[in-house]
């Protein structure tokens, strides 16, 4: 399916789906923009790795989209860009070191280098959030790496990321999930799920929204075939957890 909006920043699909949710995926693509030179000085291999992207997720935030009959916003610029799942405050907003890679095009950012990518990027892409979310849910969808560098393997299939400000969704959907045989589900794993200021946080928390945030290990959503497998598997669990806690 094509993209009926395109921006700079993001795509929209499924604009005039009437589903109940918003899919989302911020970490969509590892795209440098050409007014940024088209790179960020790291080696192409770097760009591949989730340090740029949540690798598979547009995929399967897509599919995801179609099995829900929802509409899906994805960004088009890397999180080494500017990570528009972080608030703007963020230290972490242009990361200079990522699991051991560092990134010389963000090593001496200045502020105006920071104002133009959240005037061009960032703020757009929040934006056209805002503007598509209306009554609906949210669902955030990213993915993550089988195990850092340095760091103990990651066991978990999938992760429900959630704030305590808000859990009614998320732990119906982690009561589906569990009651699937054979998927490791982790409970705010492989990290906690609030950080004040991302995404969740500034479109559903603060306006009430029913929202959830799924991680799936990226080796497992690799190819179109298994996003799209992955997506018929987990809509059904959604889409009950979801009639649970709305009535």
């Amino acid at each position: 399916m094509r993209p009926e909006i395109r921006h700079e920043a993001f795509e929209v699909l499924g604009t005039d789906r009437p589903g109940p949710w918003l899919v989302t995926c911020d970490h969509a693509t590892n795209r440098v923009p050409d007014w940024l030179g088209g790179t960020l000085g790291i080696a192409p291999e770097d760009m591949a790795r989730h340090i740029a992207y949540d690798v598979g997720a547009r995929g399967l935030a897509i599919a995801l989209g179609a099995a829900l009959d929802s509409p899906v916003l994805c960004s088009d610029f890397s999180r080494l860009v500017i990570d528009p799942n972080r608030g703007e405050d963020d230290p972490t907003l242009v990361m200079k070191l990522y699991d051991g890679t560092i990134i010389p095009a963000n090593r001496h950012v200045g502020p105006d280098e920071v104002e133009e990518r959240l005037q061009r990027l960032y703020r757009p892409y929040h934006a056209a959030y805002a503007s598509l979310a209306g009554e609906r849910a949210i669902l955030a969808i990213h993915s993550f790496t089988p195990c850092l560098k340095g760091r103990a393997p990651r066991p978990w299939h999938i992760g429900v990321l959630h704030s305590h400000e808000d859990e009614r969704l998320s732990r119906a959907v982690i009561a589906g999930l569990q009651a699937v045989p054979d998927w490791c589900v982790g409970d705010n794993e492989p990290y906690s799920g609030h950080l004040p200021g991302d995404a969740i946080d500034r479109h559903a928390l603060q306006k009430g929204r029913h929202n959830t945030l799924i991680e799936l290990r990226n080796d497992l959503i690799a190819t179109e075939a298994e996003q799209v497998d992955w997506a018929a598997r987990l809509a059904p669990v959604l889409s009950a957890a979801l009639r649970a806690v709305a009535g």
